[in-house]
């Protein structure tokens, strides 16, 4: 799986280690840190691009983000997107979570799902945060789920 930094840059070790690295620089400089994870997908005729991020924020110092792109062949629908964007944010989430912890790292899990009715979006919502909540992450939905309708999404696009 290769990640990158938002200037382009491919990262050369397992993102696991790339984490631990970035964890253990900030808290070098005094920084403490939260993690938030999310995904958002777009589609293109017939296929589906995928960017799920994971954006470390310092307290009152701004942030910066890891990311990851896919893409698919598959046809969705729109629920079933939702969910694939969901599953592909818990993957990361699980895979760094004992390392957060052993630092003392906040996680939150984004959703770009809407919780106004209104949108087709919102019909994945309640799977969506059982899920998320049912591992034990922080959930968070737009419109505070910045992570993946506003990072993620800048990729996508």
């Amino acid at each position: 799986m290769t990640w990158k930094k938002f200037n382009g840059e491919i990262l050369q070790t397992p993102i696991h280690q790339e984490v631990e690295k970035v964890i253990e620089r900030e808290y070098a400089l005094g920084n403490k840190l939260k993690v938030c994870i999310g995904t958002d997908s777009q589609v293109k005729g017939t296929m589906t691009d995928f960017a799920t991020v994971i954006v470390f924020l310092r307290e009152q110092k701004g942030g910066f983000m890891f990311i990851h792109q896919e893409r698919s062949s598959h046809k969705m629908s729109i629920k079933e997107r939702m969910l694939t964007e969901v599953q592909k944010s818990i993957e990361i989430a699980y895979s760094l979570c004992n390392l957060l912890d052993l630092y003392d790292v906040d996680l939150e899990v984004h959703a770009d799902i809407n919780t106004n009715p209104m949108f087709k979006s919102n019909q994945a919502l309640h799977e969506a945060m059982g899920y998320i909540l049912s591992m034990g992450f922080v959930f968070k939905a737009k419109p505070e789920a910045f992570a993946s309708s506003a990072c993620a999404n800048k990729i996508v696009q």
